[in-house]
């Protein structure tokens, strides 16, 4: 069977500095008529940097749009046109101070495929030396030391709920990712 559908009409309902959300009437694969409300997003990285074998960085920030602090990986939006395999380094610096010798791509994920483009790249950084953070401005942000172990736990019980960090932390760590 054919799932594909045909873009009818296109419309910019908002543009703003981190998303644009556009209004496309289509039509299904079995002719029928409808709309889809798409917000389209530059994408962004995540990165599981390890300090040694079994402690890995992460970070608290308050996420608005929870109205709670979250604990997560350090991550952050690509600009238009940026490589990601340059933006997942500057945002391991910016959040955490550190960089890393390694890295990994662990491929991508697509974070809400049935309204959003954001496409996450996944990474794994390895051999890291501390040179001092320096986030974002507006971004109040904290980076901490944890056992792998332990956030192995927090996952599992509940407390570490954030999407990218539970498939990062997979992709990494539970059943040797490769991207050959």
């Amino acid at each position: 069977m054919d799932f594909k559908e045909k873009t009818l009409n296109s419309q910019v309902v908002y543009d703003g500095k981190v998303i644009t959300v556009i209004r496309d009437d289509v039509e299904v694969a079995d002719g029928h008529k409808s709309f889809r409300e798409v917000i389209l997003h530059s994408g962004g990285v995540v990165i599981a940097a390890l300090k040694d074998s079994e402690t890995i960085l992460l970070v608290k920030q308050y996420r608005y749009p929870l109205k709670e602090t979250v604990l997560e990986l350090p991550a952050g939006k690509l600009e238009i046109g940026e490589d990601p395999n340059e933006a997942c380094k500057r945002e391991l610096e910016e959040e955490t101070g550190y960089q890393a010798r390694n890295w990994k791509s662990l491929g991508y994920i697509n974070t809400t495929p049935g309204i959003c483009t954001e496409k996450l790249y996944l990474y794994l950084a390895t051999d890291l030396e501390f040179v001092g953070e320096h986030p974002d401005e507006g971004e109040i942000i904290k980076c901490y030391e944890y056992k792998l172990s332990d956030v192995y736990k927090m996952i599992t019980n509940g407390i570490i709920n954030d999407a990218k960090t539970i498939c990062t932390i997979a992709r990494a760590f539970c059943g040797g990712f490769t991207n050959d």
